[in-house]
């Protein structure tokens, strides 16, 4: 092949492969690497966990982004509903239920909702969240004797690796058999970043005992990730620059203007001019003030630099992007709601209420909430709190639950009933689907529709709700009229 069909061939090579894998000028400073999720965590893990709670102190922007994470995901609660055919046994278990979550916290000030939302709270921030399963005694009174410890990841020993007897192995303070499977967590029994005296060694906690809730993001990756990563430098450089700007700002307003003047031969003071304790003249700036400058004197007003016009513009843009990184919208970043109307903060909303689901289902209801009613259901049954025929040969029956989360609010909440109501009208759309969505349980509810109906009844009342004691008020108001 000669010279000229060598280069074509090399040309041709170069042009069929992926641009992204080549190292032109452009890419060539370009550094990655190949490591697996655990290796590049291990050597950050630390550093990113406490800049995230950093920046959450201090930054009303990173604050801002995980509350949003936190009140949208959680709210007021994900709530079970028991799917079993005895209503009976269905009242029982929810009014128990309902009286342990009050008393679900082993620190005593949360209920088991609120555990929820720091369990999200501490994820958003450090990336995961460990709970532990505190079994009580029965002469502590309580309707379930189980409460709930949650820990922060500080207690999973990070730096605990080791290759076990058997084909074990530990993985940042995570043991797992030689089947993969998780078997045991090494937790500090006290914070590391606490002044405590307690034991200072990891202490091996089998893994029944313990959930650890977080997202994971790499298929095989051991520990989670503060969901501001990716967004950690620009947050500080853009709090520095405009903690820089303040200042800046701050300092030009403290000069009002510079008095030029040659100075008296006898260096005493300037007839005209107040002085201060130190003898140097000032000037009182007042409303419609006249002053007179004596001869050779001269005054220059202060002109500080400003910003420029593209100053908001080029902010607004970067909190699009730190909105981006942290995974809300713009608008539940910053309150800034100038710029929207109906369709476009509805579209925002829509796209972040989706990534709340399935974080709902995936990580908070998967990894906390049925784990939780499970080992609740055995200890109530166990303790005696309640009777679940058939519970120890078949559990199954009785962990058939729907989780419902709080229902979210529309921006226009009569366009959306009015949507769901045709939906349900033409079919496409149950009034249990409905109602369910709103967080609400569909049998409860229509028991309360039934008891406020009859309760008009025996009072003679007569709402636009019931369409047949409408049209009978409206039979019986006709009636009258043609009889006069």
């Amino acid at each position: 092949m000669g010279i000229i069909g060598q280069l074509a061939s090399r040309f041709l090579r170069r042009k069929a492969s992926y641009e992204g894998a080549t190292s032109t000028r452009r890419l060539s400073s370009w550094g990655t690497s190949s490591a697996g999720p655990n290796a590049l965590l291990e050597s950050s893990l630390r550093s990113l966990r406490n800049r995230s709670r950093d920046l959450c102190r201090n930054n009303p922007l990173a604050e801002s982004g995980v509350e949003a994470w936190v009140s949208n995901m959680i709210g007021t609660g994900i709530v079970p509903q028991w799917e079993i055919e005895s209503a009976t046994l269905k009242t029982e278990l929810q009014l128990l239920w309902e009286d342990w979550t009050d008393e679900a916290d082993a620190d005593g000030v949360s209920d088991f909702y609120g555990l929820q939302a720091l369990t999200v709270r501490a994820m958003a921030e450090s990336g995961e969240c460990l709970i532990r399963f505190r079994p009580r005694r029965m002469e502590d009174g309580l309707a379930v004797p189980l409460q709930l410890q949650v820990m922060e990841a500080d207690h999973l020993d990070d730096q605990k690796n080791e290759d076990l007897q058997g084909g074990g192995i530990i993985r940042m303070g995570v043991e797992f058999d030689r089947e993969g499977r998780r078997v045991a967590y090494h937790l500090f029994p006290t914070h590391p970043g606490e002044n405590s005296s307690g034991a200072s060694e990891a202490v091996r906690v089998p893994a029944s005992e313990i959930l650890h809730v977080y997202r994971p993001l790499r298929p095989g990756q051991v520990r989670g990730r503060p969901w501001l990563t990716s967004i950690i430098l620009k947050l500080r450089e853009l709090d520095q620059y405009e903690d820089a700007e303040l200042v800046r700002k701050k300092t030009a307003a403290l000069f009002a203007g510079f008095i030029t003047r040659t100075k008296n031969d006898d260096g005493g003071p300037i007839p005209g001019f107040e002085t201060d304790e130190s003898g140097k003249p000032t000037v009182a700036l007042e409303p419609g003030i006249l002053s007179e400058l004596e001869p050779g004197e001269d005054i220059t007003f202060s002109q500080p630099a400003d910003s420029g016009p593209t100053y908001e513009a080029w902010i607004k843009q970067q909190l699009r992007e730190v909105a981006r990184g942290i995974g809300v919208t713009y608008e539940q970043l910053t309150g800034d709601l100038r710029d929207v109307n109906y369709s476009s903060i509805r579209a925002g909303l829509v796209e972040f209420r989706r990534r709340c689901e399935a974080l709902q289902w995936h990580t908070v209801v998967f990894q906390m909430c049925r784990p939780v009613a499970r080992r609740w259901l055995e200890l109530a049954v166990a303790s005696g709190a309640i009777n679940l025929p058939g519970f120890v040969e078949s559990p199954r029956q009785y962990l058939r639950i729907r989780w419902r989360p709080q229902g979210f609010q529309w921006v226009d909440p009569l366009k959306e009933v009015t949507a769901q109501q045709v939906a349900v009208r033409c079919g496409f759309k149950s009034r249990a689907a409905v109602i369910g969505e709103t967080g609400y349980d569909p049998e409860q509810v229509d028991r309360e529709i039934a008891e406020d109906a009859a309760r008009a009844d025996g009072l003679g009342l007569v709402f636009d709700s019931d369409p047949r004691k409408t049209a009978k008020a409206g039979q019986v108001q006709a009636g009258k009229e043609n009889a006069e």
